[in-house]
């Protein structure tokens, strides 16, 4: 019956959802509309909005870019792809494979967001390795895996309410920092943690489709013979002279690749000594970087490992800013905060978990970043459930603004499966080659995301913190 079901969702998502591009341009048209209709604001200054939110995500578009680019070359180095290898002689089937990509997917999610490209990677290979794999469901799966990132390491908004004099600090609507001990290391949290390392997989067995005619990786790709291109190591050795030169030495040696490397790594150790585990996008890119110059031993493989990851990248560079723009509109209008306001002003002391629930989720489609939503409607959110804990003490006014910005972390990271977004993540690896777009994928996501929201609906509003 599951299967059954996500397979009409799949289907009514094939014809009705348009390409990923135009999704943002109906997303911005509507959230234009709604400010207009809702505010006592004006179209030019809704354009205005727009256009000034559209280079808000830049810095943030190029660190994805150089996550997905720098993780990638990583996975094509000749250590990852023997492990890959060695990890095939264990998964055997595609119900095996559905079911460890999403496995490894949520607890590498849990390190970094940006590891998602080794997900990608794998799942990629063990579908061109193993028979009988359905490729747009996998997609699917792997997608799904990433929204544990949330409940890890580099979960935005617990890393944001335990830095010291962060603008929630400056703005005073806070007046001390929350440790992450209450927000990460919280009880509710780990029970969200539980949730994705053991029901996640578990689910995913229950939704595999049962239909005959699948598309499997090796039948979409464009060119058969992508799967058996030539190695790095053997390009690297056809970009040479017929003499032998300095240049040559100078591409094919390692000895200016151990001295990036050793300066690389100098850093990263200083980096954690000084700051402890703390992991962010930038760190994060530059070990990447350095692990990857290791790891391809030479400057021309390792340029040629870059130039094979950055061949499907576009989507990410020309929608970001779109989505941008849709930010710059509910932020520059008020309309993030209105919203916001709202919905603060039905909740009680016992609602209040699921209305900021939902917030995340909603506001997550016009502002696809978990930092930047926050930046909107966390203060109204905040400000609203001080109120509501007015006369407590400060350890349960504490734990109140907590619990309400956890809930809007995980609103935020389960509507994602629902928003293409952050597929443009996953297309620049998984759909090398092939035809795919988010209406191939989203479909079999409807079904788990109805399923976690009911689960995570329960916990953020009666499991203790």
């Amino acid at each position: 019956m599951l299967t059954k079901l996500g397979e009409k969702f799949t289907a009514l998502f094939q014809k009705y959802m348009p390409n990923a591009f135009v999704f943002a341009m109906l997303l911005t048209l509507l959230t234009g509309l709604i400010a207009l209709i809702w505010l006592d604001t004006t179209p030019l200054k809704i354009i205005k909005g727009w256009y000034n939110g559209f280079w808000s995500l830049l810095e943030f578009g190029m660190q994805i870019v150089l996550i997905i680019i720098t993780g990638f070359t990583i996975a094509l180095s000749p250590i990852v792809k023997s492990a890959i290898d060695k990890l095939t002689n264990y998964i055997k089937t595609p119900r095996q494979v559905y079911f460890w990509v999403v496995f490894f997917g949520v607890l590498l999610a849990m390190v970094s967001f940006g590891w998602l490209v080794i997900t990608c990677v794998l799942a990629r290979e063990l579908a061109l390795r193993i028979k009988g794999v359905n490729y747009p469901f996998l997609v699917a799966c792997v997608y799904f895996s990433t929204g544990s990132w949330v409940t890890g390491l580099s979960s935005s908004i617990p890393l944001l309410l335990g830095t010291e004099k962060n603008y929630l600090i400056e703005a005073e609507i806070l007046s001390e920092i929350i440790p992450t001990t209450v927000t990460l290391g919280s009880g509710l949290n780990i029970a969200m943690m539980v949730l994705y390392v053991i029901f996640s997989p578990l689910m995913i067995l229950l939704l595999i489709p049962k239909t005959k005619h699948i598309k499997q990786l090796d039948d979409m790709l464009d060119d058969k013979t992508n799967k058996i291109e030539l190695s790095i190591k053997d390009e690297a050795s056809t970009m040479n002279l017929a003499v032998e030169s300095i240049s040559d030495r100078l591409n094919n040696g390692i000895l200016l690749q151990i001295c990036m490397v050793l300066m690389g790594l100098t850093y990263i150790i200083y980096h954690f000594f000084t700051n402890g585990f703390q992991l962010n996008f930038n760190i994060m890119i530059f070990i990447f970087l350095i692990l990857g110059l290791a790891l391809h031993k030479t400057p021309m493989r390792y340029v040629i490992a870059m130039k094979r990851s950055s061949n499907n990248i576009s989507g990410i560079l020309y929608q970001y800013p779109f989505y941008a723009g849709i930010m710059g509109i509910m932020l520059y209008t008020g309309l993030g905060e209105k919203f916001a306001e709202l919905l603060a002003s039905v909740a009680t002391i016992d609602s209040y978990p699921f209305y900021a629930y939902l917030t995340g989720g909603v506001m997550n489609f016009a502002i696809p970043s978990a930092g930047g939503e926050f930046a909107v409607v966390g203060p109204s959110i905040i400000n609203a459930v001080k109120d509501i804990g007015e006369g407590l003490p400060a350890n349960e006014v504490m734990a109140i603004i907590s619990r309400a910005s956890l809930s809007i972390a995980y609103g935020e990271s389960l509507s994602n499966v629902l928003q293409p977004f952050y597929l443009l993540l996953v297309f620049p690896i998984m759909g090398s080659g092939i035809k795919i777009q988010s209406r191939d994928v989203i479909g079999y996501l409807v079904i788990p995301f109805i399923v976690f929201f009911i689960i995570q609906s329960i916990l953020v509003t009666w499991m203790p913190l």
